[in-house]
């Protein structure tokens, strides 16, 4: 007699079944070595076997591993810029001092400790207000901007006879100069103009570490003209020559190059290992490669910075270019702290 199975009954069998495959294969896998060498091999992935793997060319450099923060970065430390390892000396016991720039392209403001020595250390900086110097700010616009300079220098603990404003060289031919020093006549503080010369001393004061002064020139690339400088058995040596804004007057990129090239042909042979650089398109220069906080920055060669597309840093690096062929300079270093003015404050009685 032929029976048959209700439909609960297939299901507990099929259970049944299912329960001792299950177990069956738990087994062989965890007590046979054919099994655990199986489950090794599953959990192996990908990204643990390249994470382990040893590099090829050694551990990477400083310079490759600030490449690796951005495209653009990575172009250009590839094309190789150094490290510089020099650390300026500390004050020490140093007092506050203010100073602001009135340049060609606008207002800018430094707050260093300086100490007896002249060791300085900068403590706060503002870049801005280019408004005033293009003619398109009214005489309350200035002051109201030099009034925040003040304030802010103030407020951060300098006293108000240690506040001080220079017009660089490149500034003093801008129509509205004469505007901002009547107004700052009107606020009761005395303005300090400089001749070119004078600035590219101030520069060379400022930047010019003591360990470099033999081997080594200043260069600033400003927006109204270039100062190029150098140390001369204790007194100083300085040249103008065009600023990165010359394309403003139709000036030809060949005539400022040959102009450039001539006038940094007089650097001496022996200053020439090191130049130190500053200024707005070195800044931007800079900012390509610069590792992370690092107060001195190797620039590239001037063929690197193609990728520079607005106009004054396209003029600032025909400049570069010209001071680079003339010099056969090692290495150009721009201090990312330093400007002429600070120079400035360094030549004033404690």
């Amino acid at each position: 007699m032929k029976t048959s199975l209700t439909p609960f009954a297939r299901f507990m069998i099929t259970l049944v079944i299912l329960a001792g495959l299950f177990f069956g294969g738990k087994y062989i896998l965890d007590n046979t070595s054919w099994g655990r060498s199986l489950m090794n091999k599953s959990n192996e992935t990908p990204t643990e076997e390249s994470s382990t793997k040893a590099p090829e060319e050694g551990p990477a450099s400083e310079s490759s591993s600030t490449a690796s923060s951005s495209g653009s970065d990575n172009e250009a430390t590839a094309t190789g810029s150094s490290s510089f390892n020099f650390v300026a000396p500390e004050p020490v016991n140093g007092k506050l001092k203010g100073v602001v720039e009135l340049g060609a392209s606008g207002f800018n403001s430094f707050i260093v400790r300086v100490d007896k020595d002249k060791n300085w250390k900068l403590e706060k900086s503002e870049f801005g207000n280019s408004l005033v110097t293009e003619n398109m700010a009214t005489d309350e616009d200035i002051r109201t901007g030099l009034k925040k300079y003040i304030g802010s220098m103030l407020d951060f603990g300098v006293s108000g006879r240690d506040i001080h404003f220079v017009v660089s060289s490149g500034a003093v031919k801008a129509d509205v100069t004469q505007k901002i020093v009547k107004n700052l006549k009107a606020l009761n503080y005395f303005v300090n103009t400089v001749t070119p010369e004078q600035e590219g001393a101030l520069a060379l004061k400022c930047v010019l570490p003591r360990d470099f002064e033999e081997e080594a020139f200043v260069t600033d690339i400003g927006s109204g003209n270039t100062k190029i400088s150098w140390s001369n058995n204790g007194s100083v040596s300085a040249l103008e020559t065009y600023g990165a804004k010359y394309f403003q007057n139709g000036v030809d990129d060949g005539k400022v190059y040959d102009d450039v090239k001539d006038k940094a042909s007089s650097i001496p042979s022996m200053k020439r290992k090191t130049c130190f650089i500053i200024g707005g398109v070195p800044f931007s220069m800079a900012k390509k490669v610069r590792n992370g906080k690092e107060r001195y920055t190797v620039l590239k060669a001037p063929a690197d910075y193609k990728d520079l597309k607005d106009a004054k840093d396209k003029a600032g690096v025909n400049i570069y270019k010209a001071i680079k062929d003339a010099t056969k300079c090692d290495q150009f270093v721009f201090d990312w702290d330093a400007n002429f003015t600070i120079g400035f404050l360094l030549g004033l009685p404690n």
